[in-house]
């Protein structure tokens, strides 16, 4: 008797550690997956920010492409630009629009990883896991 339990859980134990395997993303570790992702943050400079995570990412991808992926989330951003490549320019994100040139004037601006954006957005490629900022706001986030 007592070796028909014991093979009886032994069966048990097995076919647990099966379906343990067999599971979606068993033996991931949390955000597996995340380092050929990028993330956009975008703080309007009202107090209110929207962040759009798990965007991909591959070799040459540029700000400009991340928010293009952005866009067609749900609940994402909607964006217009002016100009192409190095001239490109951003004008607006979702209903709020550059001030325009001038002293105390808030435009978009970009940071990634901390580090103010020293070219147009439309070239600046990103490396997988980099956060992307844009802030609303007057000359370098004065």
């Amino acid at each position: 008797m007592n070796r028909v339990r014991l093979r009886a859980r032994s069966c048990a134990v097995l076919a647990a550690i099966a379906l343990l395997v067999a599971a979606p993303g068993w033996g991931k570790t949390a955000g597996a997956g995340a380092e050929n992702t990028v993330r956009l943050i975008v703080d309007y400079g009202d107090g209110v920010a929207k962040t759009v995570a798990n965007l991909s990412w591959s070799k040459g991808i540029t700000v400009l492409d991340t928010m293009k992926e952005a866009a067609t989330r749900p609940h994402g951003i909607s964006f217009s630009a002016a100009g192409s490549g190095d001239g490109a320019m951003l004008v607006k994100i979702d209903d709020v629009a550059n001030g325009g040139a001038g002293a105390g004037k808030k435009n978009w601006q970009y940071w990634v990883n901390g580090q103010y954006g020293d070219r147009s957005f439309a070239i600046f490629e990103l490396r997988a896991q980099d956060t992307v900022v844009w802030r609303y706001t007057t000359e370098q986030g004065r």
